[in-house]
């Protein structure tokens, strides 16, 4: 008997899972007139101006991308600031001096805390360089792969990106100087801020920093994310779907 309840059971059909709420709410999202309208609009303004929606995607991204550095990079700093790496100067490649006739640094991180009048030593440096490279990473395949859908060689693309990368940290570093210890000065000492002042220093700084990124990336993208005829043969006949 137990063998003929057992066969069939095995010969009942599998019942399907119960569907999750939360993939079930998004189902009917984007199954809503509302979703579906914008959809519509989005793949129409796309083929009418396929460099603007473009250009839109890479902006879209790009805030994220420096969103996701504006949280990163505090974290960064309050660690490293606990070790003796904020008592490391590192002030190197000097270009010129500045008004007052001290050196200018491309790289300026005095040693000592920001409140002491000091730059966040190598501890800083490391903070800020270790978010723009996490960054730039998670950068590279968003863009490759979301905005510009390339399927040329990821390892050329990676080899172009990374000087670009170097050559657009020497430039923005060096502008960097012009900008950073006035912001800092007023947020921390003119108004008396403190940490509250560093903090939203942080946000300014790197918002300024990613601006300058951001326009200089654009082109180099285009160049370095090639799509064959085949690729936007295949994507064209995806959205025309």
């Amino acid at each position: 008997m137990s063998d003929i309840v057992e066969m069939n059971k095995q010969a009942e059909p599998n019942e399907p899972k119960e569907e999750s709420k939360l993939k079930l709410f998004f189902r009917r999202l984007g199954q809503s007139k509302f979703v579906q309208w914008w959809v519509t609009l989005w793949k129409k303004f796309k083929k009418r101006f396929p460099n603007i929606a473009q250009f839109l995607v890479f902006f879209m991204l790009c805030n994220g991308v420096t969103v996701f550095q504006m949280v990163l990079m505090p974290i960064l700093k309050s660690l490293f600031a606990k070790t003796s790496l904020i008592s490391v100067n590192f002030q190197i490649f000097q270009m010129g001096t500045n008004f007052d006739q001290s050196p200018y640094y491309i790289f300026d991180f005095k040693a000592g805390t920001m409140e002491s009048g000091g730059g966040g030593g190598l501890a800083f440096f490391l903070a800020v360089q270790i978010t723009l490279l996490i960054a730039q990473v998670i950068n590279f395949f968003a863009q490759r792969n979301i905005t510009f859908k390339s399927d040329g060689n990821p390892w050329k693309a990676a080899m172009w990106y990374a000087i670009a990368y170097v050559a657009i940290t020497f430039i923005a570093s060096a502008a960097r100087g012009l900008y950073t210890a006035p912001i800092y000065n007023l947020l921390i000492n003119t108004w008396n801020w403190g940490a509250t002042g560093e903090t939203i220093a942080d946000f300014i700084t790197m918002i300024i920093y990613s601006a300058i990124s951001f326009w200089v990336f654009f082109p180099i993208f285009k160049l370095i994310f090639p799509q064959s005829k085949e690729k936007k043969a295949e994507i064209e006949q995806k959205e025309n779907q």
